[in-house]
């Protein structure tokens, strides 16, 4: 009887241990990262708010610049819109369990943007995706960032298409899933 209890449970003892030994190291192991990442983006956080304060002063004059010049060209808001539907793409460390789903509409200064957003169109998704997928799902779930992912992709498209103006850009659908 005692050599059956040695031959089985010895051994079920020592498997039981060794897999107490690596689920408990795991989560030693990601509780660690964790508390880093944290305090990572902690220091992240302090300097995006300082760029965000000098950042906002520039977004607003520039902001004001585009209703003035809106107003003088006598072009009312949405006359010239483009639309890019359905662009999908995964955020920043979400390892590809996460999709953000997202339709555009870009207000066009004149006929002529419109016409050229129109044809380039694989460079506008590259660039949609590519600005969508720098940031995490917290920042993307932030409605008050949501404005500064606006005028990144504002920015980002006119320094690839520069003879290209840009009013103004509505997202008309933001799915995170």
């Amino acid at each position: 009887m005692k050599s059956k209890i040695l031959i089985i449970g010895l051994p079920l003892y020592i498997v039981q241990l060794v897999l107490v030994y690596f689920i408990t190291a795991n989560i030693l192991l990601s509780q660690n990262n964790h508390s880093e990442n944290k305090s990572e983006r902690r220091e992240e956080v302090k300097s995006e708010a300082l760029n965000s304060d000098n950042n906002n002063e520039e977004k607003k004059s520039e902001q004001s610049e585009k209703k003035e010049q809106a107003k003088s060209s006598g072009k009312s808001v949405g006359e010239f819109l483009f639309t890019l539907d359905d662009v999908i793409c995964n955020p920043a460390e979400s390892n590809g369990k996460v999709l953000v789903l997202t339709s555009i509409g870009f207000d066009m200064n004149n006929a002529e943007s419109k016409k050229i957003m129109e044809e380039k169109t694989v460079i506008l998704k590259d660039v949609v995706i590519s600005s969508i997928a720098r940031k995490t799902v917290s920042e993307l779930n932030n409605v008050a960032k949501r404005d500064s992912l606006k005028a990144q992709i504002v920015q980002n498209i006119e320094s690839k298409i520069p003879n290209v103006k840009i009013n103004d850009l509505y997202f008309s659908k933001f799915i995170i899933q």
